[in-house]
C-alpha cells in the first residue's frame, strides 16, 4: 500500500480500470480514467406518421400541396412582372411591381422550403444509424455499396414511390428560377439586336473627352503620368432622362503611361497621344465596371470576377474569364489642347456573350 505526501490517498485503492500517471514533480500522482463505454443509441420513438396511415397520407398531401403552392408563387411573380410594369416617373408603379413580385417569390421560396422540411420530419425514415469509418477505396465492393446506399436512401425518403411529392417537387424546382429569368431578361433590349446596340456609342469624331461626373472637358496636359480618369463624351450629361444606358456604354478609362512602355500595333500607333490611352470601362466578361488601375504594373482589374487587362498591350486579357481585350477608343488633341475622340469604338463594347452565336 502506497500513500503520497499530500494527505495520503491510497493509490492501490483505485479502480482496476484506472491508469496511474506519476507527475515529474515530487510526490504528485494523477489518476486518469479510461474512456467511458459506449452507451449506445436511445430507444427509437416512432412518430405519429409511423403509427397511423391516415396521418401519413395527411402529411403527404401537405407536402405536395406546398410544392404546388411554390409553383403558383413562381407563376404569380412572372405574371406580376407583366401586369404591373414599372412606368418612368411613376413611383407608385415601382412600389406595386416590387410588392407583387416580392409576394410571389416569397410564396415560391417559403412553400418549397417548408414542404422540404415537413417531408424530412414527417415522412422520411428517421431510424437512427451508425456509419462506421472505413478506408476510401475505388474497389468494386465500394461501388456496389454506394449503389446500395442510394437505393436505401430512395427507399427511406420515398422519393421513388411517392409520385405526387416527387413530381410536385420537380415542378417547383423547375418553376422557381423562371421569375429570375424573366426579370433579368427585362433588363435587356426587347426588340433590338444586342450586337448592334453594343457596336455604337455616343463617341464620334471630334467629341471632347469630359471628366465624369462633372462633364468638364479634359486637356492632355491635365493627364499626368500614372494617373487615371473616368471620362464620358462631352454633353452626355445633357441627354434626356431615360437614356442612361448611353452613359454606361460610353464610359471610358483614360490613363497616361510613358510612350516607350506602350507596345502598339502598327495600325494603332495614332490611337494614343503622347502615352495617353483610352479604353472602354465595361468588362468584356459580363459587363462589370473595370475600376482598379495598378500604376506600377499597368494592369486594369475588374473587381467582379478578377479579369486583368494589360494596358501596355492594347488591354489584352492576362488573367480571368474575360474573352477578349477591352475595346480601345482612338483619341487625339484639338487646337485648344483638349483630348478628342478620333471616332467611335471600332468593335462592340461590353460583354461578349453574343460571340457564342
Amino acid at each position: 500500500m502506497a500513500k503520497d505526501d499530500n494527505g495520503g490517498k491510497d493509490l492501490t485503492a483505485a479502480d482496476s480500470s484506472d491508469v496511474v500517471h506519476v507527475d515529474e514533480s515530487p510526490g504528485i500522482a494523477v489518476v486518469a480514467r479510461d474512456a467511458l463505454a459506449n452507451p449506445g443509441l436511445p430507444p427509437h420513438r416512432p412518430r405519429i406518421t409511423d403509427l397511423s396511415p391516415k396521418a401519413e397520407r395527411h402529411a403527404e398531401r401537405t407536402v405536395y400541396t406546398l410544392f404546388y403552392l411554390s409553383i403558383v408563387g413562381s407563376v404569380f411573380a412572372i405574371a406580376a412582372y407583366m401586369v404591373f410594369p414599372i412606368v418612368p416617373d411613376d413611383p407608385s408603379s415601382v412600389r406595386l411591381n416590387t410588392l407583387f413580385i416580392g409576394l410571389g417569390l416569397t410564396l415560391a421560396l417559403l412553400a418549397i422550403g417548408i414542404g422540404a422540411v415537413h417531408w424530412g420530419k414527417a415522412l422520411m425514415s428517421d431510424h437512427e444509424g451508425v456509419d462506421e469509418r472505413h478506408p476510401v477505396r475505388g474497389s468494386e465492393e465500394t461501388r456496389a455499396r454506394a449503389v446500395e446506399i442510394f437505393a436505401e436512401a430512395n427507399e427511406e425518403s420515398g422519393f421513388g414511390r411517392r409520385t405526387l411529392i416527387r413530381n410536385s417537387l420537380i415542378g417547383a424546382l423547375v418553376a422557381f428560377p423562371l421569375p429570375a429569368v424573366v426579370l433579368f431578361r427585362g433588363l435587356g433590349p426587347q426588340d433590338e439586336n444586342p450586337v448592334e446596340l453594343l457596336s455604337h456609342t455616343m463617341w464620334k469624331k471630334g467629341t471632347r473627352l469630359a471628366i465624369d461626373p462633372t462633364g468638364l472637358p479634359i486637356k492632355a496636359s491635365d493627364v499626368t503620368l500614372g494617373s487615371a480618369f473616368q471620362v464620358i463624351p462631352e454633353g452626355l450629361m445633357d441627354i434626356e432622362h431615360g437614356r442612361l444606358e448611353e452613359k454606361a456604354k460610353a464610359a471610358v478609362l483614360l490613363m497616361r503611361l510613358k510612350p516607350e512602355d506602350l507596345h502598339e500595333l502598327p495600325d494603332r500607333k495614332d490611337w494614343s497621344y503622347d502615352g495617353i490611352v483610352a479604353y472602354s470601362k465595361i468588362c468584356t466578361h459580363v459587363g462589370c465596371p473595370v475600376a482598379l488601375y495598378e500604376q506600377q504594373t499597368h494592369n486594369l482589374l475588374c473587381p467582379c470576377h478578377q479579369s486583368q487587362f494589360d494596358v501596355t498591350n492594347h488591354c489584352e486579357v492576362i488573367f480571368g474569364p474575360a474573352a477578349r481585350p477591352l475595346p480601345q477608343l482612338p483619341i487625339a488633341v484639338d487646337a485648344e489642347g483638349y483630348l478628342i475622340a478620333r471616332s467611335d469604338f471600332t468593335e462592340p463594347v461590353g460583354p461578349s456573350f453574343w460571340e457564342r452565336h
